[in-house]
Protein backbone atom coordinates (compact mmCIF):
# COMPACT_ATOMS: atom_id res chain seq x y z
CA UNK A 1 0.00 0.00 0.00
CA UNK A 2 2.93 2.19 -0.18
CA UNK A 3 3.00 2.27 -4.27
CA UNK A 4 -0.19 2.87 -6.18
CA UNK A 5 -2.12 -0.36 -7.51
CA UNK A 6 1.11 -2.49 -7.06
CA UNK A 7 0.46 -5.78 -6.20
CA UNK A 8 3.34 -8.74 -6.04
CA UNK A 9 2.47 -12.14 -7.00
CA UNK A 10 4.09 -15.08 -5.98
CA UNK A 11 5.43 -13.81 -3.15
CA UNK A 12 6.01 -14.60 0.36
CA UNK A 13 5.99 -12.54 3.44
CA UNK A 14 8.65 -13.64 6.16
CA UNK A 15 8.58 -12.72 10.26
CA UNK A 16 10.39 -12.76 12.79
CA UNK A 17 9.86 -11.10 16.66
CA UNK A 18 6.40 -10.24 15.25
CA UNK A 19 7.76 -7.89 12.50
CA UNK A 20 8.21 -8.46 8.51
CA UNK A 21 11.97 -9.15 7.94
CA UNK A 22 11.83 -9.44 4.08
CA UNK A 23 9.02 -9.65 1.25
CA UNK A 24 10.54 -11.85 -1.81
CA UNK A 25 9.56 -13.89 -4.41
CA UNK A 26 8.56 -17.17 -3.34
CA UNK A 27 11.23 -19.08 -4.69
CA UNK A 28 13.74 -17.17 -3.72
CA UNK A 29 12.43 -16.84 -0.34
CA UNK A 30 12.85 -20.61 -0.35
CA UNK A 31 16.56 -20.76 -0.74
CA UNK A 32 17.29 -17.53 1.43
CA UNK A 33 15.97 -18.23 4.71
CA UNK A 34 14.94 -22.14 6.78
CA UNK A 35 11.60 -20.99 8.56
CA UNK A 36 10.45 -23.04 11.40
CA UNK A 37 6.50 -22.54 10.15
CA UNK A 38 5.11 -21.99 7.06
CA UNK A 39 1.74 -21.25 5.59
CA UNK A 40 0.68 -21.30 1.98
CA UNK A 41 -2.08 -19.54 0.66
CA UNK A 42 -2.44 -20.01 -3.07
CA UNK A 43 -5.63 -18.54 -4.29
CA UNK A 44 -5.56 -15.07 -1.58
CA UNK A 45 -4.49 -11.63 -1.31
CA UNK A 46 -2.59 -10.56 1.63
CA UNK A 47 -2.58 -7.18 2.77
CA UNK A 48 -1.98 -4.66 5.90
CA UNK A 49 -4.55 -5.35 8.69
CA UNK A 50 -7.43 -2.81 8.39
CA UNK A 51 -7.05 0.03 11.01
CA UNK A 52 -10.67 1.12 12.25
CA UNK A 53 -10.14 4.28 12.93
CA UNK A 54 -12.98 5.81 14.90
CA UNK A 55 -15.15 3.05 16.73
CA UNK A 56 -17.47 2.83 19.75
CA UNK A 57 -16.97 -1.01 20.51
CA UNK A 58 -18.80 -1.68 23.57
CA UNK A 59 -21.81 -0.36 21.79
CA UNK A 60 -21.93 -3.81 20.21
CA UNK A 61 -23.93 -4.84 22.73
CA UNK A 62 -27.24 -2.74 22.48
CA UNK A 63 -28.14 -3.74 19.05
CA UNK A 64 -31.42 -3.98 19.04
CA UNK A 65 -32.26 -2.54 22.63
CA UNK A 66 -34.08 0.92 22.79
CA UNK A 67 -31.97 4.18 24.25
CA UNK A 68 -33.13 4.32 27.33
CA UNK A 69 -32.37 0.56 28.16
CA UNK A 70 -28.55 1.13 26.71
CA UNK A 71 -28.08 3.73 28.94
CA UNK A 72 -28.88 2.60 31.58
CA UNK A 73 -26.46 -0.46 31.55
CA UNK A 74 -22.96 2.04 31.66
CA UNK A 75 -20.45 0.26 33.45
CA UNK A 76 -17.14 -1.20 33.24
CA UNK A 77 -18.43 -5.31 33.46
CA UNK A 78 -20.63 -3.84 30.10
CA UNK A 79 -17.81 -2.29 28.41
CA UNK A 80 -15.64 -5.01 28.63
CA UNK A 81 -17.78 -7.88 27.58
CA UNK A 82 -18.90 -5.10 24.12
CA UNK A 83 -15.59 -4.48 23.77
CA UNK A 84 -14.71 -8.25 23.63
CA UNK A 85 -17.27 -8.91 21.08
CA UNK A 86 -16.38 -5.92 19.21
CA UNK A 87 -12.72 -7.29 18.92
CA UNK A 88 -14.41 -10.56 17.65
CA UNK A 89 -16.20 -9.03 14.87
CA UNK A 90 -13.01 -6.81 14.08
CA UNK A 91 -10.52 -9.58 13.67
CA UNK A 92 -13.62 -11.96 11.81
CA UNK A 93 -13.46 -8.46 9.10
CA UNK A 94 -9.84 -8.14 8.89
CA UNK A 95 -9.33 -5.14 11.18
CA UNK A 96 -5.81 -5.57 13.20
CA UNK A 97 -6.11 -1.95 14.80
CA UNK A 98 -9.20 0.22 16.73
CA UNK A 99 -9.43 3.37 17.87
CA UNK A 100 -11.90 3.54 20.42
CA UNK A 101 -13.79 5.95 22.72
CA UNK A 102 -15.73 4.99 25.86
CA UNK A 103 -15.91 6.53 29.33
CA UNK A 104 -14.54 3.28 30.69
CA UNK A 105 -11.10 3.28 28.77
CA UNK A 106 -9.10 1.05 31.17
CA UNK A 107 -11.48 -2.20 30.15
CA UNK A 108 -10.79 -1.35 26.65
CA UNK A 109 -7.52 -1.23 26.74
CA UNK A 110 -7.01 -4.56 29.32
CA UNK A 111 -9.45 -6.40 26.61
CA UNK A 112 -7.84 -5.51 23.34
CA UNK A 113 -4.29 -6.15 25.58
CA UNK A 114 -5.32 -9.05 26.61
CA UNK A 115 -6.69 -10.37 23.07
CA UNK A 116 -3.31 -9.25 21.46
CA UNK A 117 -5.67 -6.29 19.29
CA UNK A 118 -3.63 -3.45 18.53
CA UNK A 119 -5.72 -0.67 19.80
CA UNK A 120 -5.45 3.33 20.42
CA UNK A 121 -7.77 4.37 23.61
CA UNK A 122 -9.28 7.63 23.72
CA UNK A 123 -9.02 9.31 26.56
CA UNK A 124 -12.70 11.28 27.86
CA UNK A 125 -12.38 14.66 28.03
CA UNK A 126 -15.28 16.54 29.61
CA UNK A 127 -16.51 19.44 31.88
CA UNK A 128 -19.46 17.35 32.91
CA UNK A 129 -20.09 14.73 35.22
CA UNK A 130 -19.36 10.94 33.73
CA UNK A 131 -18.57 7.87 34.73
CA UNK A 132 -15.06 8.40 34.05
CA UNK A 133 -14.83 11.71 35.82
CA UNK A 134 -16.38 14.70 37.73
CA UNK A 135 -15.21 17.53 35.70
CA UNK A 136 -12.51 18.41 33.17
CA UNK A 137 -9.59 18.59 35.75
CA UNK A 138 -10.10 14.98 37.30
CA UNK A 139 -10.50 14.03 33.74
CA UNK A 140 -7.65 15.33 32.43
CA UNK A 141 -5.81 13.53 35.64
CA UNK A 142 -7.29 10.44 34.38
CA UNK A 143 -6.23 10.55 31.39
CA UNK A 144 -2.49 11.47 31.87
CA UNK A 145 -2.55 8.92 34.39
CA UNK A 146 -3.88 6.27 31.82
CA UNK A 147 -1.28 7.48 29.60
CA UNK A 148 2.13 6.84 31.73
CA UNK A 149 0.53 3.40 32.23
CA UNK A 150 0.63 2.48 28.93
CA UNK A 151 3.61 4.58 28.00
CA UNK A 152 5.70 2.00 25.82
CA UNK A 153 3.27 -0.59 25.19
CA UNK A 154 3.74 -2.11 21.70
CA UNK A 155 -0.24 -2.77 21.28
CA UNK A 156 -2.02 -0.01 23.29
CA UNK A 157 -1.49 3.60 22.45
CA UNK A 158 -3.33 6.60 23.65
CA UNK A 159 -5.04 10.05 22.37
CA UNK A 160 -7.12 12.43 24.08
CA UNK A 161 -10.91 12.33 23.46
CA UNK A 162 -12.79 15.43 24.29
CA UNK A 163 -16.33 14.50 24.33
CA UNK A 164 -19.22 17.07 23.25
CA UNK A 165 -17.38 19.63 21.74
CA UNK A 166 -20.11 22.18 22.22
CA UNK A 167 -20.06 21.46 25.69
CA UNK A 168 -16.58 22.04 26.61
CA UNK A 169 -15.56 25.37 27.28
CA UNK A 170 -12.76 27.02 25.57
CA UNK A 171 -10.94 26.64 28.89
CA UNK A 172 -10.75 23.39 28.44
CA UNK A 173 -9.57 23.05 25.14
CA UNK A 174 -7.21 25.73 25.56
CA UNK A 175 -5.55 23.19 28.49
CA UNK A 176 -6.23 20.45 26.14
CA UNK A 177 -4.03 22.38 23.46
CA UNK A 178 -1.35 23.29 25.75
CA UNK A 179 -1.13 18.99 27.22
CA UNK A 180 -1.25 17.89 23.68
CA UNK A 181 1.48 19.98 22.74
CA UNK A 182 3.80 19.51 25.52
CA UNK A 183 3.59 16.07 25.35
CA UNK A 184 3.40 14.98 21.59
CA UNK A 185 -0.30 13.90 21.93
CA UNK A 186 -2.91 12.61 19.48
CA UNK A 187 -6.72 14.35 20.15
CA UNK A 188 -9.68 12.90 18.33
CA UNK A 189 -12.94 15.02 18.74
CA UNK A 190 -15.98 14.40 16.17
CA UNK A 191 -16.69 17.87 13.84
CA UNK A 192 -19.17 18.78 11.91
CA UNK A 193 -21.02 15.95 12.07
CA UNK A 194 -24.41 17.60 11.62
CA UNK A 195 -26.07 21.27 10.61
CA UNK A 196 -27.33 20.68 14.33
CA UNK A 197 -24.47 20.74 15.55
CA UNK A 198 -22.65 23.36 13.82
CA UNK A 199 -25.55 25.70 14.66
CA UNK A 200 -25.07 25.25 17.81
CA UNK A 201 -21.47 26.36 17.81
CA UNK A 202 -22.11 29.53 15.81
CA UNK A 203 -25.04 30.68 18.37
CA UNK A 204 -22.67 30.30 21.25
CA UNK A 205 -19.16 31.17 19.82
CA UNK A 206 -20.00 32.92 16.75
CA UNK A 207 -18.01 31.21 14.81
CA UNK A 208 -18.19 27.75 13.05
CA UNK A 209 -16.66 24.40 14.80
CA UNK A 210 -13.46 24.36 12.59
CA UNK A 211 -12.84 28.32 13.29
CA UNK A 212 -13.75 27.61 17.16
CA UNK A 213 -10.64 25.05 17.50
CA UNK A 214 -8.26 27.23 15.01
CA UNK A 215 -8.73 29.81 17.73
CA UNK A 216 -8.32 27.76 20.70
CA UNK A 217 -4.58 26.11 18.89
CA UNK A 218 -6.18 22.94 18.41
CA UNK A 219 -5.78 22.16 14.73
CA UNK A 220 -2.38 21.10 14.21
CA UNK A 221 -1.08 17.30 12.65
CA UNK A 222 -1.79 15.86 16.01
CA UNK A 223 -5.72 16.05 15.19
CA UNK A 224 -7.97 13.41 14.14
CA UNK A 225 -11.34 14.83 13.14
CA UNK A 226 -14.35 12.42 12.67
CA UNK A 227 -17.43 12.83 10.77
CA UNK A 228 -16.64 16.10 8.92
CA UNK A 229 -19.70 15.83 7.29
CA UNK A 230 -20.36 19.38 6.59
CA UNK A 231 -17.72 21.50 5.65
CA UNK A 232 -17.71 24.54 3.32
CA UNK A 233 -14.65 25.22 0.72
CA UNK A 234 -13.38 27.55 3.67
CA UNK A 235 -13.54 24.90 5.96
CA UNK A 236 -11.60 22.34 3.47
CA UNK A 237 -8.74 24.96 3.20
CA UNK A 238 -8.58 25.13 6.73
CA UNK A 239 -8.62 21.30 7.03
CA UNK A 240 -5.72 21.35 4.00
CA UNK A 241 -3.66 24.20 5.72
CA UNK A 242 -3.75 23.36 9.64
CA UNK A 243 -2.65 19.18 8.13
CA UNK A 244 -5.04 17.84 10.45
CA UNK A 245 -6.66 14.36 9.92
CA UNK A 246 -10.10 13.59 9.38
CA UNK A 247 -11.91 10.05 10.16
CA UNK A 248 -15.16 9.39 7.55
CA UNK A 249 -18.02 7.28 8.50
CA UNK A 250 -20.09 6.92 5.70
CA UNK A 251 -22.41 4.67 6.63
CA UNK A 252 -22.72 5.83 10.47
CA UNK A 253 -24.04 9.11 9.18
CA UNK A 254 -25.67 8.15 6.55
CA UNK A 255 -28.13 5.99 8.80
CA UNK A 256 -28.01 9.10 10.97
CA UNK A 257 -29.37 11.31 8.15
CA UNK A 258 -26.22 13.69 7.98
CA UNK A 259 -25.43 12.71 4.80
CA UNK A 260 -22.13 12.04 3.19
CA UNK A 261 -18.71 14.01 3.66
CA UNK A 262 -17.43 15.88 0.85
CA UNK A 263 -14.58 12.63 0.67
CA UNK A 264 -13.43 13.28 -3.33
CA UNK A 265 -12.77 16.76 -2.26
CA UNK A 266 -10.95 16.43 1.29
CA UNK A 267 -8.74 13.75 -1.31
CA UNK A 268 -8.12 15.98 -3.75
CA UNK A 269 -6.57 18.61 -1.24
CA UNK A 270 -4.51 15.81 -0.30
CA UNK A 271 -5.83 15.27 3.62
CA UNK A 272 -4.94 12.48 5.23
CA UNK A 273 -8.05 9.69 5.38
CA UNK A 274 -9.33 6.97 7.25
CA UNK A 275 -11.91 5.28 8.05
CA UNK A 276 -13.78 4.29 11.15
CA UNK A 277 -17.40 2.23 11.67
CA UNK A 278 -18.44 5.05 15.08
CA UNK A 279 -21.56 3.44 16.50
CA UNK A 280 -22.06 0.21 16.19
CA UNK A 281 -25.56 -0.28 17.69
CA UNK A 282 -27.09 -1.47 14.01
CA UNK A 283 -24.39 -1.27 11.43
CA UNK A 284 -21.56 -3.24 13.14
CA UNK A 285 -17.55 -2.75 12.96
CA UNK A 286 -17.98 -3.09 9.09
CA UNK A 287 -14.61 -1.36 7.34
CA UNK A 288 -15.74 -3.17 4.06
CA UNK A 289 -19.02 -1.30 3.55
CA UNK A 290 -17.60 1.94 4.47
CA UNK A 291 -14.40 1.30 1.92
CA UNK A 292 -17.27 0.50 -0.72
CA UNK A 293 -18.28 4.19 -0.37
CA UNK A 294 -15.69 5.96 -0.13
CA UNK A 295 -14.35 4.33 -3.19
CA UNK A 296 -17.53 5.51 -5.56
CA UNK A 297 -16.99 8.77 -4.56
CA UNK A 298 -12.88 8.59 -5.24
CA UNK A 299 -11.37 5.05 -6.80
CA UNK A 300 -10.44 1.43 -5.21
CA UNK A 301 -6.98 2.28 -4.91
CA UNK A 302 -7.77 5.64 -2.19
CA UNK A 303 -10.64 3.64 -0.59
CA UNK A 304 -8.08 0.71 0.48
CA UNK A 305 -5.23 3.15 1.45
CA UNK A 306 -7.95 5.00 3.33
CA UNK A 307 -8.77 1.80 5.26
CA UNK A 308 -5.29 1.07 5.50
CA UNK A 309 -1.93 2.84 5.55
CA UNK A 310 -4.00 6.25 5.52
CA UNK A 311 -5.89 4.68 8.83
CA UNK A 312 -2.12 4.09 10.24
CA UNK A 313 -1.05 7.82 9.56
CA UNK A 314 -4.47 9.61 10.60
CA UNK A 315 -3.52 7.95 14.52
CA UNK A 316 0.56 8.72 13.91
CA UNK A 317 1.36 4.93 13.91
CA UNK A 318 2.72 4.88 10.06
CA UNK A 319 5.94 4.15 10.93
CA UNK A 320 4.62 1.21 12.63
CA UNK A 321 1.99 -0.11 10.65
CA UNK A 322 -0.12 -0.12 7.73
CA UNK A 323 2.31 -0.98 4.80
CA UNK A 324 3.91 -4.24 4.29
CA UNK A 325 7.55 -2.87 4.79
CA UNK A 326 10.35 -4.66 6.30
CA UNK A 327 10.68 -3.33 10.02
CA UNK A 328 7.24 -2.90 10.41
CA UNK A 329 5.23 -4.72 12.72
CA UNK A 330 3.57 -7.66 10.91
CA UNK A 331 -0.43 -6.92 11.62
CA UNK A 332 -1.74 -8.93 8.39
CA UNK A 333 -4.80 -9.85 6.55
CA UNK A 334 -4.90 -12.41 4.39
CA UNK A 335 -8.35 -13.02 2.31
CA UNK A 336 -9.70 -15.29 -0.17
CA UNK A 337 -10.22 -14.78 -3.57
CA UNK A 338 -11.30 -17.68 -5.01
CA UNK A 339 -14.90 -17.23 -4.23
CA UNK A 340 -17.82 -15.58 -6.65
CA UNK A 341 -17.80 -12.31 -5.41
CA UNK A 342 -14.43 -11.89 -6.67
CA UNK A 343 -13.60 -13.85 -9.79
CA UNK A 344 -12.58 -14.04 -12.45
CA UNK A 345 -9.55 -11.67 -11.31
CA UNK A 346 -8.66 -9.17 -13.59
CA UNK A 347 -7.74 -6.11 -11.25
CA UNK A 348 -7.12 -7.87 -7.53
CA UNK A 349 -7.25 -4.31 -5.94
CA UNK A 350 -11.35 -3.20 -7.37
CA UNK A 351 -12.40 -6.33 -6.77
CA UNK A 352 -11.09 -6.72 -3.33
CA UNK A 353 -12.80 -3.51 -2.94
CA UNK A 354 -15.94 -3.81 -4.97
CA UNK A 355 -16.59 -7.52 -4.72
CA UNK A 356 -15.01 -8.01 -1.47
CA UNK A 357 -16.60 -8.18 2.41
CA UNK A 358 -15.80 -9.81 5.99
CA UNK A 359 -16.56 -13.19 4.93
CA UNK A 360 -13.56 -13.53 2.53
CA UNK A 361 -10.96 -12.73 5.36
CA UNK A 362 -9.27 -16.15 6.04
CA UNK A 363 -6.54 -15.28 8.42
CA UNK A 364 -5.45 -11.88 10.72
CA UNK A 365 -1.94 -11.68 12.44
CA UNK A 366 -1.04 -8.80 15.03
CA UNK A 367 2.59 -7.91 15.68
CA UNK A 368 2.95 -11.47 14.13
CA UNK A 369 0.68 -13.43 16.23
CA UNK A 370 -2.38 -15.57 14.41
CA UNK A 371 -5.56 -13.63 15.63
CA UNK A 372 -7.35 -15.65 13.05
CA UNK A 373 -6.69 -19.04 11.24
CA UNK A 374 -8.96 -20.07 8.73
CA UNK A 375 -11.63 -17.99 9.36
CA UNK A 376 -11.53 -19.54 13.18
CA UNK A 377 -10.52 -17.27 16.53
CA UNK A 378 -7.43 -18.49 17.70
CA UNK A 379 -7.61 -16.56 21.18
CA UNK A 380 -10.51 -15.40 21.99
CA UNK A 381 -13.67 -17.94 23.37
CA UNK A 382 -15.94 -16.74 21.10
CA UNK A 383 -18.92 -19.45 22.85
CA UNK A 384 -18.31 -17.55 26.19
CA UNK A 385 -18.26 -14.03 24.62
CA UNK A 386 -21.16 -14.55 23.08
CA UNK A 387 -23.01 -15.44 26.13
CA UNK A 388 -22.09 -12.55 28.05
CA UNK A 389 -23.24 -10.93 24.69
CA UNK A 390 -26.71 -12.77 25.09
CA UNK A 391 -27.02 -12.02 28.88
CA UNK A 392 -26.25 -8.25 28.52
CA UNK A 393 -29.28 -8.97 25.70
CA UNK A 394 -31.84 -10.24 27.66
CA UNK A 395 -31.52 -7.77 30.64
CA UNK A 396 -31.73 -5.09 28.21
CA UNK A 397 -34.77 -6.41 26.82
CA UNK A 398 -36.17 -6.91 30.17
CA UNK A 399 -35.64 -3.45 30.87
CA UNK A 400 -36.61 -2.13 27.83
Amino acid sequence: MNTRNVVLEDHSLLVRDGRILDILPRAIAAERYSATAVLTRNSHLLMPGMINVQSAAAALLTRGANGEAARIEANADFARDGTLAAIAEMLKSGITCFCDRDYFPEETAKAASEQGMRAMIGMPVTDGVTPWAKDAAQSLTRALELRDRHKGDALISTAFAPRAPNSLSDATFSRLATLADELDAGIMVDLHQSTRDIDACIAAHGMRPLARLWNLGLLTPALNAAHMVHLDSADISLTQRTGISVTVCPQSDMKLGNGLPPIAALCAAGVRLGIGSAGAAVLGHDIWGNMKIVALLVDAWEALRAATHGGAAVLGLENEVGTLETGKWADLCCVDLSGPGTQPISDPLAQLVFGGARDIVSDVWVAGRQLLSGGELTRLDWSEVAGRSQAWAARMAARG
